[in-house]
């Protein structure tokens, strides 16, 4: 599983002893994962984190006595392919969605605003250049539970991660198929929250449960005006299982982005088998207002030659048709399965994204894949990955550090191939 979930997980150690002597533990640790990537549509590229985020973190903790601990970590996501912290879109192609229905513009605006809600080259994750993108958390451990304070994952994704066959990495992801409608527009579910205060709690039956809530400039990109998220989990045995919910609210403190996830693993000898369902909606998108605000300071100057009823039939065009892009309702569900055999493990997946706007735009996920392990802490990997896409999905494979990106056209199929290594330190 994605490490820094795995760090989270030791967070809700909540039962200590009474009475433990002062001791301070201060660890480095990493992933350093770099492969290379064929998509469909695309040239070859070299990738960084493609099956887990290639990073570089620090975590601690004091016992304090009394069964409490001080805790923190901090994690920063690295590009192994370029050295930056900002990794772009996958592929270079263009998304349609964002402005279908805006062919009233003139050509070259139409250009314009593409360019300007995808610019070439720009960051598709970490916009707001974060040193510690991934994990930045105090908190103070106690014998009633854990509590914690900074930018955290949120306890939805983590249920949505327990129940990705493929560990939200590779172009096997079960997110490739949840990030929008009909492709990258938007998040399909709020990854971390930043700002955010979070109460985690495990009993010793492995019942678990986990509170989040935080205010203004909060979630992944700090554009809520305020979210909140809970979880239910259980861990024992061989189950993995849980039920998590996300909700955050635009600036305007409007509902935004609303998610539920249940699902989970369960272990049996040599196999694991996975399931998930997954329901994303959101009316009131939390970058709408970044998107007008845009097409006044990029697009409205050149448009002031028209005159001034010109360029307000213009902006009404992109507005309503925006508003309605951006705003997302869909259902989707995944099927996997895991089986270890010697040094290697196969690793299948199915997934379908059920679009309920009416655009319709459903995509099927089909992913392979396999891991070699040279060492407990070094696996090479390989996975081949299929999307199919209806009416105006744009859906391409992605990876653990990155979106897939677009497809050429809309209703075009994605497929991708991934070869790696993976070292974890």
């Amino acid at each position: 599983m994605n490490k820094s979930l795995r760090a989270a997980a030791i967070c809700t150690a909540a039962l200590l002893p009474a009475a433990a002597p002062a001791q301070t533990s201060v660890q480095i640790y990493g992933i350093a994962d770099a492969g290379v990537m064929w998509q469909r549509g695309s040239s070859p590229k070299i990738i960084s984190g493609g099956a887990e985020g290639s990073r570089l973190g620090i975590k601690g903790s004091e016992e304090l006595g009394r069964g409490l601990k001080a805790i923190f970590n901090l994690e920063a996501r690295i590009e192994l392919d370029t050295g930056t912290q900002w990794p772009t879109l996958v592929n270079e192609n263009q998304g349609y969605y964002l402005t279908r229905g805006m062919e009233a513009l003139p050509a070259p605006i139409l250009a314009a605003v593409r360019r300007s809600l995808q610019p070439p080259g720009g960051p598709a994750v970490n916009p707001e250049r974060a040193l510690f993108d991934r994990t930045a958390m105090g908190g103070l451990v106690t014998p009633f539970g854990a509590i914690l304070l900074g930018r955290m994952v949120t306890p939805g994704y983590e249920v949505f991660a327990a129940a990705d066959a493929f560990e939200v990495g590779t172009g096997g992801t079960w997110g490739s198929v949840t990030g929008g409608t009909a492709g990258f527009t938007a998040l399909g579910a709020d990854i971390r929250s930043q700002r955010a205060l979070q109460y985690r709690i495990v009993l010793p039956s492995g019942l678990g449960g986990s509170v989040m809530v935080a205010g203004r400039g909060s979630g992944y990109l700090g554009l809520y005006n305020k979210f909140w998220g809970a979880a239910l989990t259980y861990k024992a045995g061989p189950w993995d299982v849980g039920v998590g919910h996300n909700h955050g609210y635009d600036p305007r403190g409007a509902p935004s982005l609303r998610s539920t996830t249940i699902g989970g693993s369960y272990a049996w000898e040599d196999w694991k088998f996975f399931a998930g369902w997954h329901d994303q909606r959101n009316r009131n998108s939390a970058w709408l207002p970044t998107y007008i605000a845009g097409w006044d300071a990029q697009i409205a100057p050149a448009l002031a030659p028209l005159g001034p009823a010109t360029a307000a039939a213009l902006r009404a065009v992109f507005v309503d048709n925006i508003t309605v892009n951006s705003q997302q309702d869909a259902a989707s569900v995944q099927v996997g399965l895991q089986y270890r055999r010697g040094p290697g493990r196969i690793v299948a997946s199915v997934a379908h994204q059920d679009d309920h706007t009416p655009s319709d735009s459903d995509a099927t996920l089909f992913a392979l894949g396999y891991n070699y392990y040279l060492s407990r802490r070094t696996d090479i990997y390989a996975v081949a990955s299929f999307i199919r896409n209806d009416n105006e999905a744009q859906y391409s494979p992605a990876t653990a550090g990155s979106p897939g990106g677009f497809t050429k056209f809309p209703g075009e199929d994605g497929r991708a191939f991934q070869l790696g290594v993976r070292h974890r330190f």
